[in-house]
């Protein structure tokens, strides 16, 4: 008897590997749309920040700062519960006034595990995050800034009102091992949107951390800023680009913006901070990713339809 054999072709399915490098809003954003598709995430972290509670945590406990990680973790995160509990900032009481719930709940892990990567992992499970957070680096260290004026400063909370000449860690810092493997292995590896000087930047002065990217096969995106802030007062998107080329010492490979203005109301009002429209005028992608708030910020889900678009290449 003739046995039919039928051959069956395996189609195996690669998730592309997406890394994103910031901190803050701006890494929350991107994250938060970029969890809703079937990709591998990784966000890696600035550990620059020393204001507010993060500030205090690490002055007192001497852990790495807490909040951009805790920002990160709960983007990633799909628990609505858990969520709102890691963001719950306590309003009153000489103790835990400032503070969030996961700025606290890290520190403490942080005691019990005995290192901030085991932190991480720990709050990473209890959060059921979709990817990976990874610090930059696990070495203690403050950013610091020499401003137009000459006045050099300490310290990440004291940056941001002045226009930058150019920014300086205190101490040499080494890339994260993991953090260096994910960058190697990327698909496509992000920088920004966010604070350009203390939560983009701040990562590829880390020693290993350019060298990483430079080498690596990955596509880079930088997702240019919707409005300036006192340290990028004047920029367009033009002048963001060569500033983040002399620091990542290459051209990223696609620039994304935004060229939606925001209402005339929500520019006013930003004008009275001394922000303005980044003007668009940078060869690139530009499309609409304005959020329809009250606050001049990406869309989450526009954004990330447009990555994805890009880790199609």
């Amino acid at each position: 008897m003739h046995q039919l054999g039928f051959k069956v072709k395996k189609y195996f399915y690669f998730m592309k590997k997406i890394v994103v490098i910031g901190g803050g809003t701006g890494s929350f954003t991107i994250l938060s749309g970029l969890k809703k598709y079937p990709v591998e995430l990784t966000s890696i972290v600035s550990m620059m920040d020393s204001g507010g509670s993060t500030g205090i945590l690490r002055d007192e406990f001497g852990v790495l700062p807490p909040g951009d990680v805790r920002r990160c973790l709960v983007a990633l995160s799909d628990s609505t519960i858990m969520r709102e509990l890691f963001e719950y900032r306590f309003k009153k009481g000489k103790a835990l006034n400032g503070h969030t719930i996961g700025n606290l709940l890290l520190t403490a892990l942080n005691e019990i595990t005995g290192s901030d990567e085991e932190a991480i992992l720990k709050a990473s499970d209890i959060l059921r995050i979709k990817g990976k957070v990874l610090p930059v680096t696990l070495d203690n260290c403050h950013l610091g800034a020499e401003f137009a004026n000459g006045k050099k400063i300490i310290g990440e909370a004291k940056i941001g009102k002045q226009k930058v000449k150019h920014i300086f860690l205190t101490k040499k810092a080494k890339i994260f091992s993991e953090a260096k493997k994910a960058i190697l292995e990327a698909d496509l590896i992000i920088l920004g949107p966010g604070d350009f000087y203390t939560s983009i930047l701040p990562n590829l002065l880390v020693t290993g951390v350019t060298q990483a990217i430079n080498k690596s096969k990955a596509k880079t995106v930088f997702v240019c800023n919707i409005m300036t802030k006192g340290e990028t007062k004047g920029f367009k998107a033009k002048d963001f680009v060569e500033e983040l080329s002399k620091y990542l010492q290459s051209i990223p490979d696609f620039v994304l913006m935004n060229n939606k203005k925001p209402s005339l109301r929500v520019i006013k009002r930003y004008k009275k901070e001394g922000s303005e429209f980044v003007e668009p005028n940078y060869f690139g992608i530009k499309r609409d990713l304005l959020r329809r708030t009250d606050y001049a910020r990406h869309e989450p889900q526009k954004l990330a339809k447009e990555i994805i678009k890009l880790s199609k290449n």
